[in-house]
């Protein structure tokens, strides 16, 4: 009896990455990723026109709405199309295409529902580029995420991670800013659901046509995290509730 792979689908949320959206594309491992879907969020380059010569599946915003609101019409349009598990890619080129297998190899394990692909966890970021006022922000978040979330994550500041579908499905990702807060907006809500999350070490690239928070932009990003944490303790512990971490319906009942 034949296996059935399970249907993958890799979101990129796009804005401006005309220059290398067709590298990025061409090394996604085309026996593993059943579709690709492409959401503008109103670029102002070639991007449309690399898209549709590479065939993509391609959604349109009418206007740049934020790279939030870029992430949930990705996950809107991946549901649609009966996504199992879903892949976000950034098409900038700065995470590495090849490694969808091994980032969703611990969902299709049943290890995890969510896995995030790691700067930190090999310890090789700043030898890779990080600039080093990124790299103590990023270490100070994280302990501050790992503290009050229970967890023991390398980094949570990646946008190359991996989603059980059935994480989408219940938590309330409609309800997150539509700014970069959106990140870490999603992870509080798969704890607050009771989803597993894993990471894996994934080397990243730094340059110049690499999209790059400014340290304004940057330190706007910290203080948002923080503000996240803080309404997220205020959730679990009762002294007020939050629709963003309330679940769409009843948790997903895992298999032992």
């Amino acid at each position: 009896m034949a296996v059935t792979k399970p249907k993958v689908v890799v979101v990129m949320p796009a804005y401006n990455a005309g220059r290398t959206l067709r590298m990025t594309y061409e090394e996604l491992p085309k026996d593993t990723v059943s579709t690709v879907i492409l959401v503008d969020d109103g670029s102002t380059d070639m991007t449309l026109e690399v898209a549709r010569q590479l065939g993509l599946q391609i959604f349109v915003h009418d206007r740049n709405y934020g790279y939030g609101a870029n992430q949930k019409t990705c996950y809107t349009e991946a549901l649609r199309a009966g996504a199992e598990v879903v892949v976000m890619v950034h098409p900038d080129y700065q995470y590495d295409p090849t490694l969808v297998p091994q980032i969703i190899a611990p969902i299709l394990a049943g290890d995890a529902d969510v896995v995030l692909g790691s700067r930190l966890k090999s310890g090789s970021a700043l030898a890779q580029g990080m600039p080093w006022w990124k790299f103590v922000s990023n270490r100070f978040l994280t302990w501050v995420e790992n503290t009050v979330f229970g967890l023991h994550l390398s980094e949570y500041h990646t946008g190359y991670r991996a989603f059980r579908r059935e994480v989408l499905e219940t938590v309330n990702f409609a309800a997150n800013s539509d700014a970069f807060i959106f990140d870490q907006e999603i992870i509080a809500q798969t704890v607050a659901a009771g989803f597993r999350i894993g990471e894996i070490a994934v080397p990243t690239r730094y340059f110049k046509e690499a999209s790059q928070a400014s340290f304004l932009a940057s330190t706007r990003y910290g203080l948002s995290i923080l503000s996240v944490c803080f309404v997220y303790l205020l959730h679990r512990r009762g002294i007020r509730r939050s629709r963003r971490f309330s679940s769409l319906r009843a948790r997903y009942h895992r298999l032992p």
